[in-house]
């Protein structure tokens, strides 16, 4: 039986999309091992994550990372006080792998298993670090499968304010990395090729649907840019092919602009609605430069918000996150059997 002050060890599971990762990390701060097998070379030639080729290369992985993981974190399984699994939302054959994984393990172990919501982890990374948080929080999660907006109060209780209704924010980068020619993955490229460009070169629309509207939509965003490069409706010549790099650079440059205006003035919006003291910043997309250096000079008009991000090797799909939120699961006995499944949704 452990005394209150003994430590708590949990092993986390992540594979909601194309990361297979594993990560044992102490009372939801001090962080063991974290070992990530990417699949992004199995997946550049086709422009985006394939489901098939995702489960396959989980299913090839997620045991080696996981012995791995327990090897660097220097532990035993008697040292493991509970599996996290993120269960949801993401693709259904990816999640699948690491949820039968750690079923697998809480069982033949005896250990309680904690089911993670993969989003929330999310926004556990921006605050893993952090002594003082100052509550609430408006949470921005950006990533290539979901751009949503939280009313964050405690690690347990996110409530949802907004989300996208059609592309995600990461998406959109990925495909416009394809329109312009660029290699996947499209958030990293794009934002290296918009730093030689002018951002104002082209003005890009920017969705807001309706001027309270904390929900998010890029499908108009991207349509545009490939209108531009394609013709009205697609009708005219492909000019990407002769276009000159400094073309490539501006196009690249005004997009990633019309995403982080938008993704600013909505986590405004949603600051102001429940006066939040700090701003949270986490997925994929939280990597970029231009959206980090936009939401610090939000956060710099008002005093009282303070912005925290997550570091950069935590923004992409991680299991640092999942363990670090799962420990406040631990602590709320919030557990899950047997029976849990993966969900596509959540």
């Amino acid at each position: 039986m452990r005394t209150e002050k003994e430590s708590i060890n949990i092993l986390g599971i992540e594979t909601s999309c194309d990361e297979t990762a594993v990560a044992v990390v102490t009372d939801g701060r001090i962080i063991k091992s974290a070992v990530v097998a990417s699949q992004a070379k199995l997946h550049e030639k086709y422009g985006g994550v394939v489901p098939e080729i995702a489960s396959r290369a989980h299913i090839e992985k997620i045991y080696p990372v996981i012995s791995e993981a327990i090897a660097q974190a220097n532990v035993t399984k008697d040292d493991i006080d509970a599996i996290a699994v993120a269960n949801q939302p993401g693709l259904t054959v990816a999640l699948v792998v690491g949820v039968t994984a750690a079923k697998t393990l809480s069982f033949t172990w005896n250990k309680p298993l904690i089911a993670i919501n993969h989003l929330h982890a999310h926004l556990q990374s921006a605050i893993i670090d952090e002594q003082d948080l100052q509550l609430p929080a408006v949470a921005l999660i950006v990533s290539g499968g979901h751009t949503s907006l939280y009313d964050y109060h405690s690690p347990l209780e996110p409530k949802l304010l907004g989300s996208t209704i059609d592309d995600a924010a990461g998406e959109a980068f990925d495909k416009v990395a394809s329109i312009l020619k660029l290699p996947y993955p499209g958030g990293p490229v794009i934002e290296k090729v918009a730093g030689k460009g002018n951002a104002n070169a082209i003005k890009f629309p920017r969705s807001m649907l309706g001027k309270d509207s904390l929900d998010f939509s890029f499908s108009g965003l991207k349509t545009a840019v490939l209108y531009y490069c394609q013709g009205q409706d697609m009708k005219g010549q492909n000019k990407v092919g002769s276009m000159s790099e400094q073309e490539i650079a501006d196009i690249a440059a005004s997009f990633q602009a019309a995403v982080v205006d938008v993704l600013v003035k909505k986590t405004q919006t949603a600051a102001e609605k429940i006066n939040a003291k700090t701003v949270l910043l986490g997925g994929g997309v939280a990597a970029n430069t231009e959206l980090r250096k936009a939401l610090q000079q939000m956060c710099q008009v008002e005093p009282a918000k303070k912005l925290l991000v997550a570091p950069k090797q935590y923004c992409t799909d991680n299991a640092v996150m999942v363990a670090s939120l799962a420990y406040h699961k631990f602590k709320a006995g919030l557990f899950a059997d047997l029976t849990v499944e993966p969900k596509a949704t959540g």
